[in-house]
């Protein structure tokens, strides 16, 4: 007796719910095209591209090789030696991993296109481009401090 009460109550509750159109579906709505107006066209003279990263322009020509001091910012780079009262001062910067490398003027240093400009006790005067928002090329230049303890002091 449940099982002809539970079948009545599905094929009543189908037929309410379904409801007297059985499969019936109503008839689609057709979309219509509506063309913008005239006087809201972009004009992109001038105007950066917003789907191209900024630094896509400085990108390394292809086949050219990139030095080991190239790959790493110059924030990751500790300056650990200088030699500086010569004819061609040159100084030892340390990477993470603890590989030392000897650097002079003119060394191409750092993912930004930095070169160092300068070699004082102390210190290494590195100049790089940095790119701003908009895509503009900017000079930066960043000082590697020489850390004779582990405060920091001279």
């Amino acid at each position: 007796m449940n099982r002809r009460r539970a079948w009545w109550v599905l094929a009543f509750g189908s037929l309410v719910v379904s409801g007297p159109g059985w499969g019936a579906a109503p008839p689609p709505e057709t979309a219509t095209a509506v063309e913008p107006a005239d006087e809201a066209a972009y004009d992109p003279i001038g105007r950066r591209d917003p789907f191209r990263p900024p630094h896509a322009a400085s990108a390394v020509a292809a086949g050219e090789p990139r030095t080991p001091l190239e790959r790493y910012e110059i924030g990751q780079l500790k300056l650990v030696a200088v030699i500086y009262d010569t004819r061609d001062p040159r100084a030892v910067v340390e990477d993470d991993a603890g590989l030392g490398y000897i650097i002079k003027v003119g060394t191409p240093i750092g993912l930004n296109g930095g070169q160092v400009r300068a070699i004082e006790r102390g210190q290494v005067l590195v100049e790089e481009d940095s790119v701003d928002f908009y895509g503009d090329r900017h000079p930066a230049s960043v000082v590697l401090q020489l850390r004779t303890s582990e405060r920091g002091t001279r």
